[in-house]
Protein backbone atom coordinates (compact mmCIF):
# COMPACT_ATOMS: atom_id res chain seq x y z
CA UNK A 1 0.00 0.00 0.00
CA UNK A 2 2.69 2.56 0.52
CA UNK A 3 4.54 1.89 -3.03
CA UNK A 4 1.34 2.52 -4.48
CA UNK A 5 0.54 5.64 -2.64
CA UNK A 6 4.02 6.91 -3.18
CA UNK A 7 3.48 5.97 -7.19
CA UNK A 8 0.12 8.01 -7.35
CA UNK A 9 1.95 10.78 -5.34
CA UNK A 10 4.43 11.34 -8.13
CA UNK A 11 1.84 10.64 -10.99
CA UNK A 12 0.01 13.76 -9.36
CA UNK A 13 3.39 15.57 -8.74
CA UNK A 14 4.16 14.53 -12.61
CA UNK A 15 0.63 15.65 -13.80
CA UNK A 16 0.88 19.41 -11.95
CA UNK A 17 4.23 20.02 -13.27
CA UNK A 18 3.35 19.23 -16.75
CA UNK A 19 -0.53 21.10 -16.66
CA UNK A 20 0.58 23.91 -14.02
CA UNK A 21 4.31 24.71 -15.07
CA UNK A 22 5.19 24.16 -11.81
CA UNK A 23 8.11 22.71 -10.52
CA UNK A 24 7.05 18.94 -9.34
CA UNK A 25 7.94 18.72 -5.45
CA UNK A 26 7.54 14.89 -5.09
CA UNK A 27 9.39 15.11 -1.48
CA UNK A 28 7.06 17.44 0.14
CA UNK A 29 4.20 15.76 -0.92
CA UNK A 30 5.69 12.37 0.14
CA UNK A 31 6.82 14.17 3.36
CA UNK A 32 3.54 15.78 3.56
CA UNK A 33 1.63 12.02 3.24
CA UNK A 34 0.69 9.25 5.43
CA UNK A 35 3.02 7.35 3.56
CA UNK A 36 6.29 9.18 5.22
CA UNK A 37 5.01 9.09 8.92
CA UNK A 38 3.99 5.56 8.82
CA UNK A 39 7.57 4.14 7.00
CA UNK A 40 9.44 7.03 9.71
CA UNK A 41 7.40 5.15 12.73
CA UNK A 42 8.95 1.79 11.75
CA UNK A 43 12.54 2.44 10.53
CA UNK A 44 14.35 0.74 13.57
CA UNK A 45 12.68 -2.13 12.88
CA UNK A 46 14.46 -4.11 10.46
CA UNK A 47 17.98 -2.49 11.42
CA UNK A 48 17.82 -3.71 14.76
CA UNK A 49 17.66 -7.29 13.64
CA UNK A 50 21.25 -6.88 13.19
CA UNK A 51 21.62 -7.81 17.29
CA UNK A 52 19.81 -11.49 15.90
CA UNK A 53 16.48 -12.49 16.38
CA UNK A 54 15.44 -11.77 19.99
CA UNK A 55 17.51 -8.38 19.94
CA UNK A 56 15.59 -7.80 17.02
CA UNK A 57 12.80 -8.56 18.86
CA UNK A 58 13.26 -6.58 22.21
CA UNK A 59 14.06 -4.03 19.96
CA UNK A 60 11.01 -3.91 18.05
CA UNK A 61 8.77 -3.61 21.27
CA UNK A 62 10.64 -1.31 22.68
CA UNK A 63 10.36 0.95 19.22
CA UNK A 64 6.77 -0.02 19.05
CA UNK A 65 5.57 -0.06 22.00
CA UNK A 66 7.51 2.21 24.63
CA UNK A 67 8.43 5.17 21.97
CA UNK A 68 5.17 4.70 19.37
CA UNK A 69 7.78 5.25 16.60
CA UNK A 70 9.00 8.05 18.03
CA UNK A 71 12.20 7.21 18.99
CA UNK A 72 14.73 10.17 18.99
CA UNK A 73 17.19 7.93 17.20
CA UNK A 74 17.47 6.76 13.81
CA UNK A 75 19.16 3.18 13.62
CA UNK A 76 21.59 2.63 10.43
CA UNK A 77 21.83 -0.36 8.44
CA UNK A 78 25.70 0.32 8.17
CA UNK A 79 26.29 -0.70 4.65
CA UNK A 80 24.41 -1.42 1.54
CA UNK A 81 22.13 -4.91 1.40
CA UNK A 82 24.57 -5.98 -1.85
CA UNK A 83 27.69 -5.79 0.86
CA UNK A 84 25.79 -7.83 3.78
CA UNK A 85 26.16 -11.58 1.93
CA UNK A 86 28.55 -13.92 3.56
CA UNK A 87 30.78 -16.18 1.73
CA UNK A 88 29.74 -19.44 0.92
CA UNK A 89 32.36 -21.41 2.76
CA UNK A 90 31.82 -19.91 5.85
CA UNK A 91 28.03 -19.26 5.86
CA UNK A 92 25.65 -22.41 6.87
CA UNK A 93 23.11 -23.95 4.68
CA UNK A 94 19.43 -23.49 5.17
CA UNK A 95 17.11 -26.37 4.51
CA UNK A 96 13.14 -25.34 4.17
CA UNK A 97 10.50 -28.25 4.81
CA UNK A 98 8.86 -28.37 1.38
CA UNK A 99 5.33 -26.57 1.09
CA UNK A 100 2.47 -27.99 2.45
CA UNK A 101 -0.07 -26.78 -0.30
CA UNK A 102 -2.07 -25.45 2.76
CA UNK A 103 -0.11 -22.72 4.36
CA UNK A 104 2.96 -22.65 1.97
CA UNK A 105 3.28 -23.08 -1.16
CA UNK A 106 5.76 -23.83 -3.84
CA UNK A 107 7.80 -20.83 -5.71
CA UNK A 108 6.32 -21.29 -9.16
CA UNK A 109 2.15 -21.75 -7.88
CA UNK A 110 3.11 -18.20 -5.87
CA UNK A 111 4.26 -16.66 -8.98
CA UNK A 112 1.23 -18.16 -11.07
CA UNK A 113 -1.37 -16.18 -8.81
CA UNK A 114 0.71 -13.08 -9.10
CA UNK A 115 -0.48 -13.40 -13.07
CA UNK A 116 2.79 -11.62 -13.92
CA UNK A 117 3.39 -11.67 -17.71
CA UNK A 118 5.70 -10.24 -20.17
CA UNK A 119 5.78 -10.55 -24.35
CA UNK A 120 7.50 -13.50 -25.34
CA UNK A 121 9.77 -11.55 -28.14
CA UNK A 122 10.63 -8.27 -26.21
CA UNK A 123 13.75 -7.18 -25.09
CA UNK A 124 14.82 -8.70 -21.78
CA UNK A 125 14.21 -6.12 -19.32
CA UNK A 126 17.35 -8.08 -16.74
CA UNK A 127 20.48 -6.72 -17.98
CA UNK A 128 23.93 -8.37 -16.92
CA UNK A 129 26.89 -5.48 -16.65
CA UNK A 130 29.07 -8.64 -17.18
CA UNK A 131 28.15 -11.60 -18.48
CA UNK A 132 30.89 -13.96 -16.83
CA UNK A 133 30.37 -12.54 -13.40
CA UNK A 134 26.94 -14.86 -12.14
CA UNK A 135 29.66 -18.01 -12.77
CA UNK A 136 33.01 -16.47 -12.02
CA UNK A 137 32.10 -14.64 -9.51
CA UNK A 138 28.59 -15.09 -7.69
CA UNK A 139 29.00 -18.83 -8.39
CA UNK A 140 32.59 -19.44 -6.68
CA UNK A 141 32.07 -16.81 -3.80
CA UNK A 142 28.42 -17.11 -3.06
CA UNK A 143 26.90 -20.40 -4.74
CA UNK A 144 24.79 -18.32 -6.77
CA UNK A 145 22.61 -16.12 -4.85
CA UNK A 146 20.75 -14.83 -7.29
CA UNK A 147 19.03 -18.74 -7.35
CA UNK A 148 17.71 -17.79 -3.37
CA UNK A 149 16.97 -14.39 -3.04
CA UNK A 150 14.61 -13.52 -6.29
CA UNK A 151 11.16 -14.99 -4.97
CA UNK A 152 10.22 -15.94 -8.63
CA UNK A 153 12.50 -18.29 -9.65
CA UNK A 154 14.00 -16.02 -12.33
CA UNK A 155 17.80 -16.67 -12.04
CA UNK A 156 19.12 -20.47 -12.81
CA UNK A 157 22.11 -22.02 -12.86
CA UNK A 158 21.90 -24.47 -15.59
CA UNK A 159 24.64 -26.52 -18.02
CA UNK A 160 24.26 -27.17 -21.80
CA UNK A 161 25.54 -30.53 -22.80
CA UNK A 162 29.15 -30.28 -20.94
CA UNK A 163 29.63 -26.92 -21.92
CA UNK A 164 29.82 -26.06 -17.86
CA UNK A 165 27.32 -23.96 -15.94
CA UNK A 166 25.58 -20.11 -17.03
CA UNK A 167 23.28 -18.46 -15.25
CA UNK A 168 19.89 -18.27 -17.36
CA UNK A 169 17.58 -15.90 -16.71
CA UNK A 170 13.71 -16.58 -17.03
CA UNK A 171 12.77 -12.86 -17.45
CA UNK A 172 8.87 -14.12 -17.75
CA UNK A 173 8.96 -15.17 -14.17
CA UNK A 174 9.75 -11.42 -13.25
CA UNK A 175 7.07 -9.87 -10.46
CA UNK A 176 9.21 -6.54 -10.56
CA UNK A 177 10.46 -6.72 -6.87
CA UNK A 178 14.01 -5.63 -7.72
CA UNK A 179 15.38 -8.17 -5.14
CA UNK A 180 18.41 -8.33 -7.78
CA UNK A 181 18.89 -5.04 -8.61
CA UNK A 182 19.17 -4.21 -4.72
CA UNK A 183 21.01 -7.89 -3.54
CA UNK A 184 23.75 -8.49 -6.05
CA UNK A 185 26.92 -8.79 -4.33
CA UNK A 186 28.48 -7.48 -7.90
CA UNK A 187 26.12 -4.67 -8.50
CA UNK A 188 25.95 -6.50 -12.14
CA UNK A 189 22.33 -7.06 -12.69
CA UNK A 190 20.57 -3.99 -13.76
CA UNK A 191 16.81 -3.95 -13.70
CA UNK A 192 15.02 -2.17 -16.56
CA UNK A 193 11.16 -1.07 -16.69
CA UNK A 194 9.50 -3.89 -19.24
CA UNK A 195 8.71 -3.03 -22.73
CA UNK A 196 4.93 -2.08 -22.77
CA UNK A 197 4.65 -1.86 -19.25
CA UNK A 198 4.19 -5.63 -19.04
CA UNK A 199 4.65 -7.51 -15.45
CA UNK A 200 2.70 -8.85 -12.81
CA UNK A 201 -0.97 -8.24 -12.32
CA UNK A 202 -2.96 -8.45 -9.25
CA UNK A 203 -6.48 -8.69 -9.93
CA UNK A 204 -7.72 -8.84 -6.52
CA UNK A 205 -6.05 -5.35 -5.45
Amino acid sequence: HTAMKSGMLAAEGIFEAITKNIPNDYEGRLKASWVYQELRKTRNIRPGFRWGLYGGLLNAAIDTYLFLGRAPWTLRHGKPDHKALQKKDIANEITYPKPDGAVTFDLLSSVHISNTNHGENQPCHLCLKDPKIPIEMNLKNYDAPEQRYCPAGVYEIVTDGGKGPRLQINAQNCVHCKACDIKDPEQNIVWEVPQGGDGPNYPNM
